[in-house]
């Protein structure tokens, strides 16, 4: 059984190793946005890139979290809404914005957007528990809202309105895959990234199917790193690395460190998406938009030294959740 242990009051073992599982499924993660762009280039378009990525993540995953659940098929009777939550919210409804962001800004931007999900998280503690947070919290959320405006860069360039639009809802998406992976959880620990992302791909697949995303996924030649590659070798990394691997190594960190540590940990997939993409890509920010890439991260360093110093003031949002369903007894 997979019981998530809060921030740093784990044992130092199970917060190193949840550190080191947190890095690691950003390095992964990272690699989306660089890996999808060639794609996007010969003519792909979101729905279909988020879809197969989806898909593929999830067959490869499935076969596991059904071993993994061998005699107790009857945890999903109880646990059948956060595997939903986690389907349609972190992997449907996140990918896609993101995805949909990446078509029309570089990888780099929309990720520092997307990862404001820890500033949401305690706005979002706020007003569900009326207790408002610590000075040090509210000046982490005003620095943060500065480098957004940063990272932008409204000065220097015209930022694409829809853009900015998707990777908010990719921010939304994020939150959600915190908050859900965070929560204690009787399933075993590669149930929920493989059964919510079996969930994600129906959900992504019958929107294609009846037209609500535009699918095309021409078969050609993409060029990446200055040659030519067959179509299907950036969408094995984007559904095996970026995916399969991705989501199993975030929830099992996630487990470890708890929603507060976690959230700032996944920062780091900023970081490797911005150098991927500017080695890769050749895509890099203005010295306006690195400017407020660091302000964010300086803003959500202060959430999270201010969660360490003084826990009721932060309140965690799985703390105003319901308590997870008891699992059922064996007979």
């Amino acid at each position: 059984m997979t019981t998530p242990v809060p921030g740093l009051t784990a044992g130092s073992s199970q917060v190193t190793a949840g550190i080191a599982l947190g890095l690691a499924a950003s390095l992964a993660f990272g690699t989306s946005g660089v890996f999808a762009t060639p794609l996007f280039e010969a003519g792909w378009t979101p729905g279909a890139a988020v879809f197969w990525r989806v898909l593929i993540a999830a067959v490869a995953l499935l076969p596991f979290s059904l071993w993994q659940l061998r005699g107790r098929f009857g945890l999903l009777r109880t646990q059948w809404r956060p595997v939903l939550g986690f389907g349609v919210l972190s992997v449907a409804v996140s990918q896609l914005c993101y995805f949909a962001a990446v078509d029309r800004m570089d990888v780099g931007i929309a990720l520092l957007l997307e990862y404001l999900a820890p500033v949401a998280l305690v706005l979002l503690a706020w007003v569900r528990t009326r207790r408002p947070p610590v000075p040090l919290v509210l000046a982490g959320v005003v620095v943060s809202v500065i480098g957004l405006l940063c990272v932008l860069d409204l000065a220097g360039a015209t930022p694409d309105p829809l853009g900015v639009l998707f990777a908010f809802g990719a921010m939304v998406g994020a939150a959600s895959y915190f908050v859900i992976a965070a929560r204690p959880s009787p399933l075993p620990p590669l149930a929920l990234p493989g059964l919510g992302l079996a969930v994600g791909a129906v959900l992504l697949g019958l929107a294609c199917l009846i037209g609500i995303l535009p699918y095309a996924a021409p078969l050609v030649e993409v060029s990446l790193l200055g040659t030519h590659l067959p179509w299907w070798l950036p969408l094995g990394v984007v559904g095996l690395v970026a995916g399969a691997l991705a989501y199993s190594l975030g929830v099992a960190g996630i487990a470890r460190m708890g929603e507060r540590l976690s959230s700032f940990v996944s920062l780091s997939e900023v970081l490797f998406a911005v150098l991927l993409a500017a080695l890769l890509l050749h895509q890099v920010p203005s010295a306006v938009q690195l400017t407020g890439g660091v302000l964010v991260v300086a803003g959500v360093v202060l959430i999270r030294l201010a969660a360490n110093r003084d826990e009721p003031a932060v309140p965690a949002l799985t703390a105003t959740l319901p308590d997870a369903e008891p699992e059922p007894a064996q007979p």
